[in-house]
């Protein structure tokens, strides 16, 4: 594993040991493969079945030394966990109408991740127009995942119904400006 990328998984989840990582990984991501899965005709076998190869493919990944993680884990995992899906649904003709794929495995894995960094460099330039105290809060809850309690607390709202409104308010100056500014 190259050693920016050793520091960032042991930042994110406080160790580099693989077991532990990936016990952290089941926990925190298992859940959104197996909604994903369980919608689209499969049951917790087959979520499982494919969270796992999708885990055996991120360790692979993380191994070579010329890999980097352009995009957050959850969209790099549940990118590869999609296209596992679809593949195994086509191969074997479960799912009628399904769109035949013509592009490469991890073609499509880029083009998601692609797709996510133009959206997310979009909200950070949207956040440049809103107030700064928006730009702060918005910042704070969904970046730095900081719960409504503490932002109460530390932007002193008399309660978490007023700091819940002030998110609001703020999503509300994004959206806005986005319909300015994107249309």
């Amino acid at each position: 594993m190259n050693a920016e990328l050793k520091k960032s998984v042991h930042e994110e989840f406080g160790s580099t040991n693989y077991e532990k990582v990936f016990s952290r990984i089941y926990n925190e991501y298992f859940p959104m493969v197996e909604k994903f899965v369980l919608i689209n005709s499969g049951n917790t076998f087959d979520a499982k079945d494919i969270f796992q190869e999708t885990t055996i493919i991120l360790f692979k990944k993380l191994e070579d030394d010329n890999f980097k993680l352009t995009a957050r884990l959850k969209t790099y995992l549940m990118a590869i966990a999609k296209n596992l899906w679809y593949k195994k649904i086509r191969d074997k003709k479960e799912f009628a109408g399904l769109e035949d794929y013509t592009h490469d495995f991890y073609e499509d894995i880029d083009l998601y991740i692609e797709k996510e960094k133009s959206n997310f460099e979009k909200l950070l330039f949207l956040m440049g127009k809103v107030s700064k105290h928006c730009n702060q809060i918005i910042n704070d809850i969904f970046f730095k995942t900081i719960s409504i309690e503490e932002i109460q607390q530390n932007y002193g709202y008399t309660s978490k119904h007023n700091a819940q409104n002030q998110k609001h308010k703020c999503i509300k100056q994004i959206k806005n400006k986005k319909i300015k500014v994107y249309g």
